[in-house]
C-alpha cells in the first residue's frame, strides 16, 4: 500500500444483476488532497463512494482505510470507520423536522456525546467554518439550495473525520453558490487536513478544487493524473469526455433504437 494513500481500491469488481459496474478497479487517494472522480452516468462513480464508506461489499478486490482493510470488516467494526468519514449527499439529506442546530448535532448524539456545552461549542464551530452560524434556529424549508448543502457540509465534518466524500456537491447550484461550495472544500481541505473524494459532472468545479483527477469508464480507470495532465491528454475518450461528445458507438445506438420505435408506430 502507498503510505501517503488515505483509501484505497485494489482491483474491485461489482456486478448488478448481468450488469457489471466495477472491473477491477485499482485507485490510491491520497492522504490531505482532493482528488476528484469523473465520468459519464452510470460508469461506477458513486457505487465506488458507496464502497468506500461500506454501504456496499465488493464482489471481489479490497478497500482500505490507512492501514485496515474494511471491505470484510464486521459491521459493529465498521461504525467505528465511519465515524472518520464524512458523506455530503447530492440531495443534502437534511432533516425536515429538525432545525439547522438539531441537523448538525444530530451525529455527534447518534455517537454518544451528551454533553450539552460540548456540543452546542461542535455545532457552531462547524456552522461558523461553512458560514452559516446565523442560520442555526432555522428550518431546511427556509434555506436555499446552496444553504442546505452548507449545512450539510458541516454536519459532515462535525466528527472532524480524515476523509469527505462529496457526491455531485454543486450538482443544481447556480455558478456563484457553486462556487461558494468549491471555496468550502478547499478551505477544509487546507484548514483541517481532509482527505477529500469528490464525484462530479461539474468541469468548472473538478478543475477548480482537483489536486488529481480520475476519469471512470465502464467500470475501469481510464487516466489519473493531475488537472494539467488532463488538459494535455490525447486519450481520445478522456477528451471526448470534457468536451461533451457522444460517442459515435452511442449515437448508432441511439439512431438504431429511434428507427425502431419508429418502425412501430401505428
Amino acid at each position: 500500500m502507498s503510505e501517503i494513500a488515505d483509501m484505497r481500491v485494489v482491483n474491485l469488481w461489482k456486478r448488478f444483476g448481468r450488469l457489471e459496474v466495477l472491473k477491477g478497479l485499482s485507485l490510491d487517494f491520497p492522504k490531505g488532497a482532493i482528488t476528484v472522480v469523473l465520468g459519464p452516468s452510470g460508469c461506477g462513480k458513486s457505487v465506488l463512494l458507496k464502497h468506500l464508506v461500506g454501504l456496499l461489499r465488493p464482489d471481489r478486490g479490497e478497500v482500505w482505510f490507512g492501514p485496515a482493510r474494511i471491505d470484510s470488516m464486521p459491521e459493529r467494526e465498521l461504525g467505528i470507520v465511519r465515524r472518520q468519514i464524512g458523506f455530503l449527499f447530492q440531495q443534502s439529506a437534511l432533516f425536515d423536522s429538525l432545525s439547522v442546530r438539531e441537523n448538525v448535532a444530530f451525529p455527534l448524539r447518534e455517537h454518544g456525546l451528551e454533553d450539552e456545552a460540548r456540543i452546542e461549542e461542535r455545532v457552531m464551530r462547524v456552522l461558523s467554518l461553512v458560514g452559516m452560524e446565523e442560520s442555526r434556529d432555522q428550518m431546511p424549508s427556509e434555506l436555499s439550495g446552496g444553504q442546505r448543502k452548507r449545512i450539510a457540509l458541516a454536519r459532515a465534518i462535525v466528527l472532524e473525520p480524515r476523509v469527505v466524500l462529496y457526491d455531485e456537491p454543486t450538482t443544481g447550484l447556480d455558478p456563484i453558490r457553486a462556487e461558494i461550495i468549491n471555496e468550502l472544500i478547499l478551505k477544509l481541505a487546507d484548514t483541517m487536513g481532509i482527505t477529500s473524494i469528490v464525484v462530479t459532472h461539474d468541469l468548472v468545479s473538478a478543475f477548480r478544487v482537483a489536486d488529481s483527477m480520475v476519469l471512470l469508464n465502464e467500470g475501469q480507470a481510464v487516466l489519473t493524473g493531475t488537472p494539467e495532465e488532463f488538459r494535455q491528454t490525447t486519450n481520445p475518450v478522456v477528451g471526448q469526455f470534457l468536451r461533451g461528445e457522444v460517442s459515435q458507438e452511442e449515437l448508432a445506438k441511439i439512431r438504431r433504437h429511434g428507427d425502431h420505435l419508429w418502425a412501430q408506430r401505428p
